[in-house]
């Protein structure tokens, strides 16, 4: 019983570091995280040098446990904001979040507007232009009238 209770104590002395360690994953950071000399790579899509030190200095981090947002304010400091995927969702960095949504929202509301308003036109005005080749003759007028009462049958 007592050994029990021992090996159940000495578990829970070990786990206590790992939980209060916060969860955070270098796989998802490598996808978060560009790298500092490509042109457009995160360091996990990178084979530079420069994306294995800094996967080495996030694994480090992880390891030491340190939070997400540590290590991301830690990498800013460091190398600047472009370091970054994803720009930052407070002041200027908002823009670039908030910018394409407002672009979409005005395109749906032009196309909606537009759409709506060829809908609500009414009827050709009397001095408005013949499509297509101007008014039939009364020949072919006569023909074509011939030619539907055959059908009406």
């Amino acid at each position: 019983m007592k050994r029990a209770l021992g090996v159940a104590a000495a578990a829970l002395v070990l786990a206590a570091p790992a939980a209060a360690c916060p969860k955070t994953s270098l796989a998802k950071l490598e996808n978060e995280v560009m790298c500092p000399v490509c042109q457009g790579e995160t360091i996990a899509q990178s084979d530079s040098p420069a994306a294995a030190q800094v996967e080495r200095f996030i694994a480090g981090r992880v390891r030491a446990c340190a939070s997400e947002a540590d290590i991301k304010r830690e990498l800013v400091a460091q190398y600047g904001p472009q370091i970054l995927a994803a720009p930052p969702r407070h002041g200027f960095g908002w823009l670039a979040w908030l910018l394409p949504i407002f672009g979409i929202v005005a395109g749906v509301a032009a196309i909606g507007a537009l759409a709506w308003r060829w809908s609500r036109r009414g009827p050709e005005e009397p001095g408005a232009p013949v499509p297509a080749g101007g008014p039939l003759s009364p020949e072919l007028e006569r023909r074509l009238d011939e030619e539907l009462r055959g059908f009406d049958g």
